[in-house]
This record gives C-alpha cells, structure tokens and sequence, in this order.
C-alpha cells in the first residue's frame, strides 16, 4: 500500500514536471512578447478612450486587454484603476477578459497541451465571452450602481491616501514614490516599476532605437521580471495539481460530476460543472491550463474543459478581491455575469465545434501516463534557446544594464542612485538599492567592499 501510495506520487510529480517541461519554452516566449508589447505600446489615456460604453470603447477595451499581463489578479487591480478614472463598466470588464483569455502566451500554452482545437475554441470564444458580457450587461446593469460605488471607490481611496501605479495601474505604495520634477509625487506598486517609470522618463528615440541600446532590453528585461513574477506560483501550482489529479482522481468521480452523453442538456451541465469546478480550484491564470488537461483526460466534454479554462476570474480567491474593491453587491453581480457568460459560451462552442466536426476525439492520443516527456526532441532545442533568452533578460535586469542610476549596489549589483540607502566605510561611500542589501553589507562589508560604487561605463545614455 506505501509503495503503491509512493508510486502514484512519483508518477504526479513526472506527469506535472512533464507538462511543466513541454510547455516552457511557450510560457517564455509568450511572456517575452508580452514584455516587449508592454514596454514599447503605449497605453496612456486609456482609461478616456474606455469611458463610452459603445462598439468602439468595447473594441479597444479589448485591443488594451490583450496587450495586457495575464496574471488574473493583476488584471482585476488594473481593471480596478481604469473603472476609477472613469472607464465605462462593460469596457473594464471586457478588459479583464481580454487580458486573461487573449494573451500571447496562454494561446501557447492551450496549442501545446491541449490542441488547435482548444487555441481556437479560446481565441475565438474570448471574443464571444466579450460580446455576450456585454450585452448581459447592457441588459442588466442595475441603473446607477457602479456610478456609485466608483464614488466610494475614489473617496475611500483618497481618503487612505491610494493613488495608482502610472506604469502598470496597480495600488502605488509610500516606500516606492518618487517627485518629480513639478513637484509631484507619484507612487508605485513595486520598485521594478518606477525604475520603469524613470527609465521612460531618461530614454529618448523610438522603440528601434531602444532595442538597440541596454537601456531598451533592462526595460524589457524588468518587464519579464515582473509578468514572473505574478503568475509563477499559479503556474507551478497549476501543473503540479494537475499531475496529482490525474493519478489520484478515480474516474467514477468525473462520471459522477459530469454527465455523459451526445444531448444538448449533457452539454449544459458538463459547461456549468467546468465553471463550479474553476470558482473552487483556487488555480488561477495560465495555472488552469494543465488542470484543464487533467479534466480532457478525466473524459470531461468539450465545452466542460473550454469553460473551465474561461472561467480563472472568479476563483474564489479573485472573488474576494472584488468584494474588497467593490463590495458585495458588485462582487455577486460581477459572479452572476461571469458565471452565466463562460458556461453559455464553453456549451456554444461545443455545439459549433460538433456542426463543424471538430470536436477534437481524446481517444486517438495517448493518455497523459502513457506519454514520454523528456526527449531529446523539438521541445528540448526550443525550451533550450528559451531559457537561453530568459537568462539573459534576467541578468541585463539583475546586473542593472542601462538601468537609472549611476551607482552599483555592492551587494547585488544593481544599478541606484544617491536617494537609496548608504554606508560609508573605510572612507568610501556605497550606494544600495534596498534596505536588505545594506545589512547584508554591514554584516560582512569586506566581503563587499572590493566592488566601485559607481559605474564606469555610460551604456545607459542614448
């Protein structure tokens, strides 16, 4: 019995890895892509151009979404930002959508685990999910409710001194503000942020021209940095579950929960259970993928999987973010909306999918033991050169390539400037880039000292 229990968890974790491992170099690309999107498209005055609730603000809600993060909570935080300067209740929303079911690198992860006929169901049924969200809301927006709580919104945050992060829209907090030059002071979510904002500032020229200094790649670098850096516990947490789920889960429970059968009715229920089964997963982002890979090899239907993989803003952890943000009202009619929106549209697709005859058939591919995942194969050159570019963005940021700032912390190596934490020892001044790096200098300082406080160099000018 131990050995079998032994077995069966050695088996999740090759399954889970193996997922992990035939995805990555997608999940890199795509975050690369959506790094340079985010550096080089600008988004200013996005909320002005959202503030009509017609075709055309729907249209660029969704163009904006798109272009946007993929990390569901940072797409609820910006949504938030851009309803509270005025942007109109459906254009948020489509927004939230777009940027968690358009993205770069989720339609990547979907072609890779799941089949073109998951990319298509997604890309094409991200559009549907906006169209029918919208026009539920049109219908059924309760008259002057969000004007109302958008009132609350900005009282109570002004009143708690909450301004949002100029570069991403997140909450900006008081240790990572700066002034500028006409005396205001703007604040930021994180410190990679506003080296964001003041790389913007110092830079010059078109994005051509940026790529071809270090200035442009450490803003793209640290862009990489924090797409990871949102959605890499979901990732992780998302194919490790869904190795788990696969071993562990015996098939009676999925016959048990979803019905079987050709009948529009089996259609409804499996797209509704997808939906219930994704509000209590707590697997958000693009987490829900390899989950979604665990319900198609569990027997789950078409539109059962599909609205699952829709349905990663309303997990409960996201639900109470909006409860926090917008209170209960909103929170239960956001649920209501969404919840409504990704079944009907998961059962549409399958029904189009079925006129179609591309219902993709589970039972001509191997099951998710039967497969070999480390190969020295395609997935093995790609996930190579894509770890090859990481690292690069990852040491042009780390190392501080082109960053702000004319000094080198000695502890990390980070570019600062003279407002960061000093310490002055044996008669030289050195410049840290947080308050950590200064005591870990201060514990061992000889260990530090030999590095120059400031750079040589002038790579960051243009």
């Amino acid at each position: 019995m131990q050995a079998a229990l032994v077995d069966g968890i050695l088996e999740s974790l090759r399954i889970g890895v193996g997922f992990l491992w035939t995805a990555a170099w997608a999940i890199i690309m795509g975050l690369t892509i959506t790094s340079l999107v985010q550096v080089y498209v600008s988004k200013e005055r996005m909320a002005q151009v959202l503030g009509e609730g017609d075709l055309s603000g729907l249209t660029k809600a969704t163009v904006f979404g798109a272009a946007s993060s993929g990390c569901s909570f940072g797409a609820v935080a910006i949504g938030k930002g851009l309803f509270k300067k005025g942007a109109h209740t459906v254009n948020f929303l489509a927004f939230m959508f777009a940027s968690t079911n358009l993205i770069v690198e989720l339609g990547l992860m979907i072609l890779i685990l799941l089949g073109w006929e998951f990319l298509v169901a997604e890309l094409l049924g991200g559009l549907i999910l906006i169209a029918v969200m919208a026009l539920l809301v049109h219908l059924t927006l309760p008259e002057n409710l969000f004007d109302e709580v958008r009132e609350e919104l900005n009282q109570r945050d002004h009143e708690h001194g909450v301004t949002e992060d100029p570069t991403c829209g997140m909450e900006g907090k008081d240790e990572y503000s700066l002034t500028t030059d006409g005396g205001e002071t703007v604040k930021f979510c994180s410190k990679g942020c506003m080296e964001t904002y003041q790389q913007e500032i110092a830079s010059s020229g078109g994005w051509r021209d940026e790529l071809l200094s270090w200035g442009g790649w450490y803003k793209v670098g640290n862009q990489y940095r924090k797409e990871w850096s949102m959605i890499w516990k979901d990732v992780i947490a998302g194919f490790l579950i869904s190795g788990f789920v696969i071993v562990f889960v015996p098939q009676w429970v999925w016959n048990t929960l979803f019905l079987q059968g050709d009948s529009l009715l089996v259609s409804a229920e499996n797209a509704i259970m997808g939906v219930t089964i994704a509000v209590l997963s707590f697997v958000g982002s693009m987490g829900n993928v390899p989950f979604a890979v665990a319900l198609w090899g569990g027997g789950i239907s078409f539109a059962g999987v599909i609205a699952f993989v829709y349905a990663d803003l309303i997990t409960i952890p996201v639900l109470n973010v909006y409860r926090k943000y917008y209170g209960w009202k909103v929170m239960l009619y956001i649920l209501g909306i969404f919840f409504v929106t990704m079944a009907f549209t998961g059962f549409l697709m399958e029904e189009l999918f079925n006129i179609l005859g591309i219902v993709p058939n589970l039972a001509g591919g191997e099951t998710a033991t039967e497969q070999t995942y480390f190969e020295i194969n395609y997935t093995f050159y790609l996930n190579i050169i894509a770890f090859g570019l990481s690292g690069f963005l990852l040491y042009v940021y780390r190392r501080g390539l082109g960053a702000p700032g004319q000094y080198r912390d000695p502890v990390c190596g980070m570019r600062t400037d003279e407002k960061g934490p000093t310490v002055t020892h044996d008669g030289e001044t050195y410049y840290f880039c947080s308050q950590a790096c200064r005591q870990k200098f201060e514990k061992k300082p000889n260990e530090f000292a030999h590095q120059k406080p400031e750079f040589q160099d002038h790579s960051h000018d243009h």
